[in-house]
């Protein structure tokens, strides 16, 4: 009798340990949906968690039954060194359903392994969003459509899931560097509380080439960082050591995705108030009483060496002798207070302000070593002002040269000046400017902005219009792409993406907290594509694979195009399988 309790005691304690104990992440509170669906029959669905692998280019309503084909299967290919995305969608008509998600170790035949912690799974929050409407222009909620996004990638890999509710989950591999080639499995599985686990097969097929680090990268990302952001979201002082801590992870997923280019706002207010947190002065600018000027330059040496050590050194942006509404700020010793100076550029008060502060300057930078990839830069001033600029700007630190987001269609007019010239999307740049520009070893990129419908980062664009812009930035000659906002957070980012000007979205395209997003990750994997274009454009020319060449820019050549078209995904998984066929040629 004694064995047999003893048998059925072992068989109790083995049973326990193999029921796996579901425990769901703290995380933050999503906002409230501004317009559930009420057409749904969720009562029709069959009991339990309900899950499917999904097209990354998915973005799926909270309210709303998926329309997918259950799928138990995710696959993607892959370069050494790159990354690769995947979803799967969670959805389930009862009530809070805990679920977490764990990976194994990705195997091939050949007994090669890719460790788990290569890979990560995010659960997608989501945020309110609007519509693209009219684009540019300020806005009320009210006379928006308004619904939720998924889009925050939250750090949590696990979750309640709620009634009623459809939860994507983002699927992260990091295929290292020194990876074996060949076929991959792994294994996605949702302990699903109270129910039997869901299990996925995830097919990695590792490609025989090695995408260099992002440091390597060649493609010019300039996405616009707003450090001030970081300080009022979290309520710290701005730059004491709380606020450094809190920059680093954010700022080190930008040096992660190939950025070049570091933000620096010489004067208060470069933009005016055009972000819901405006930029203060990275230098002290003071007035003394005998009419000489100070300037102090601790927060502006700081904070470039601080994006210069997690690896964004090719230049400094510096913003801006053309400010918008030309005004600037300085404290003046004699009334003892900070005054505001309106000081167009062509005037004397504008040539006594930035005389005596370009003298200073360019003898700091050249004793920091940073002469040669500092600019003067300027977002989308008129011909006029620009013109009354580079005259000043030639006659005292033309050595600086100068970063300019065009609008005006006005490039040709300062040829020799613009070092760094970021086109609007859809103004074309004559090619013989672009060659003749990187003969010069200048920059020639462009930007989408509020007026842009597509391509975009919105937080509702589709996901696959960010892995286009880094195939079109290839296909039309440029250099890279420029994107005002990485994140100039609205008030409630998490909650609400909406701005008082705008479509919801355009000011921000990562999260408080070092939350990636979709859209950060879809904009990064075409940046990924256009170095690989890149890559087998240098080895087939030096090869004098000339036949192969002219397959392949025929390939790139359909996404040089300024309309959507009309398979975009289609046309997307069809150029990147060219990619990773041409690879092992």
């Amino acid at each position: 009798m004694k064995s047999i309790y003893s048998i059925m005691l072992l068989c109790f304690l083995i049973s326990c340990q193999q029921q796996k104990e579901v425990i769901v992440s703290q995380t933050y509170e999503e906002p409230q949906d501004p317009s559930p669906s009420e057409s749904q029959n969720w009562d029709a669905l069959p009991n339990g968690l309900q899950a499917s692998a999904v097209s990354i280019n998915k973005r799926f309503v909270k309210s709303v039954i998926p329309d997918v084909e259950e799928n138990a299967s995710l696959s993607a290919e892959a370069w050494k060194g790159e990354r690769v995305s995947g979803q799967l969608v969670l959805w389930s008509k009862d009530s809070v359903t805990k679920v977490s998600a764990e990976i194994s170790d990705f195997k091939s035949e050949s007994g090669a392994t890719i460790p788990s912690n290569a890979a990560q799974l995010r659960f997608v929050k989501y945020v309110i969003t609007d519509e693209f409407a009219g684009g540019c222009g300020y806005r009320k909620p009210e006379d928006f459509a308004a619904s939720l996004a998924a889009d925050a990638l939250d750090t949590v890999a696990s979750y309640a899931v709620k009634a009623k509710e459809t939860r994507p989950l983002w699927v992260t591999v990091n295929v290292p560097a020194n990876a074996e080639a060949g076929a991959y499995k792994s294994n996605i599985t949702l302990n699903v509380e109270g129910q039997e686990a869901k299990e996925f097969e995830m097919i990695l097929k590792v490609v025989d080439k090695v995408l260099p680090p992002a440091s390597d990268w060649k493609f010019h990302l300039d996405l616009w960082q707003n450090p001030y952001a970081v300080s009022r979201f979290h309520n710290v002082e701005p730059w004491s050591q709380a606020h450094w801590d809190l920059l680093r992870p954010l700022m080190k997923r930008l040096a992660d995705a190939g950025q070049k280019v570091i933000t620096v706002s010489l004067n208060k207010r470069p933009w005016g108030g055009q972000t819901f947190d405006p930029f203060d002065a990275m230098i002290e600018w003071k007035k003394k009483t005998d009419g000489s000027w100070e300037y102090d330059y601790t927060v502006f040496d700081n904070w470039v060496q601080f994006m210069m050590d997690l690896g964004v050194k090719k230049q400094i942006s510096c913003y801006s002798m053309v400010p918008w509404g030309n005004e600037f700020y300085y404290f003046d010793e004699n009334e003892n207070k900070e005054v505001k100076l309106k000081a167009p550029p062509g005037t004397p008060e504008y040539e006594a302000l930035w005389v005596p502060f370009l003298k200073q300057f360019k003898a700091h930078i050249r004793e920091k070593g940073w002469d040669g990839i500092t600019r003067i830069a300027m977002d989308e001033r008129g011909p006029e002002e620009m013109q009354a600029m580079l005259k000043l700007l030639n006659q005292h630190a033309p050595e600086f040269g100068v970063a300019f987001a065009d609008n005006h269609k006005s490039y040709k007019l300062y040829p020799d000046e613009l070092k760094d010239m970021s086109a609007a999307f859809g103004h074309p740049v004559d090619e013989e400017d672009l060659v003749k520009r990187r003969t010069n070893g200048y920059v020639s990129t462009h930007y989408v902005c509020c007026s842009d419908k597509f391509p975009n980062t919105f937080t509702f664009s589709e996901p696959a219009e960010g892995i286009f812009i880094g195939w079109y930035t290839i296909a039309a000659d440029f250099d890279g792409f420029l994107r005002w906002a990485y994140n100039s957070w609205v008030e409630n980012p998490l909650q609400d993406s909406r701005f008082r000007a705008w479509p919801a979205g355009d000011t921000y395209i990562v999260y408080p907290d070092n939350r990636s997003s979709i859209r950060f990750e879809t904009l990064r994997e075409g940046i990924q594509d256009a170095e690989k274009i890149r890559i087998l454009r240098e080895e087939l020319t030096a090869k004098n694979d000339l036949d192969t060449l002219d397959y392949l820019n025929e390939v790139v050549g359909q996404f040089n195009v300024t309309e959507k078209p009309q398979d975009l995904e289609g046309l997307l998984q069809d150029a990147k399988a060219v990619l990773n066929k041409l690879a092992v040629k």
